[in-house]
């Protein structure tokens, strides 16, 4: 890209790394991002619309009845890029974080803090042929990613899908 701004692509790499003996699978989002690891992701086809799908994501009093990880979720304001929440997971400690992206209709991403490192979660909706595509990815980033992930469990690779999975049952019967 030219004028000043800033090239960025995602580029899926089949690569196996190891650290310790672990297989990590990497995934390179730009040239100038490091220390990422996937936790999880999720996919599913839907014949509801995606703004269907973007109400639930915004609607933080939903997320238990679709995540059921999640005890409850609390914002500090709107709904926009920059609001700080609190989410209080089922047996853990209570995560604040910030909506980092959100499209109405399209995607929906919140961002946690931690020491060395951030957890996010992008959620996006793409309109397809009879309803929509969607996506979720979960990842970890920044030098300590490796250690969060240990100390976070892997239970993201399971509960991603499974999440998305119920997201789109609930939303498709109503």
């Amino acid at each position: 890209m030219f004028g000043g701004g800033v090239a960025q692509w995602q580029v899926e790499l089949p690569r196996i790394v190891f650290r310790r003996g672990i297989p990590l699978r990497c995934i390179v989002v730009s040239a100038h991002t490091r220390d990422m690891m996937e936790l999880g992701r999720g996919h599913a086809i839907s014949t509801a619309t995606p703004a269907a799908f973007f109400a639930r994501w915004i609607d933080h009093d939903s997320w238990p009845e679709w995540s059921p990880d999640t005890e409850w979720v609390r914002l500090d304001g709107p709904v926009e890029v920059g609001t700080r929440g609190v989410l209080k997971p089922k047996g853990g400690p209570k995560a604040k974080f910030v909506i980092s992206a959100c499209s109405p209709g399209r995607e929906y991403t919140d961002t946690t803090r931690l020491p060395g490192a951030r957890l996010v979660f992008r959620h996006t909706v793409e309109p397809a042929a009879l309803g929509c595509e969607l996506h979720v990815q979960v990842t970890m980033e920044g030098p300590l990613a490796f250690v969060w992930s240990k100390i976070m469990g892997g239970g993201f690779r399971e509960s991603a899908q499974r999440d998305l999975d119920r997201l789109v049952a609930i939303v498709e019967q109503s």
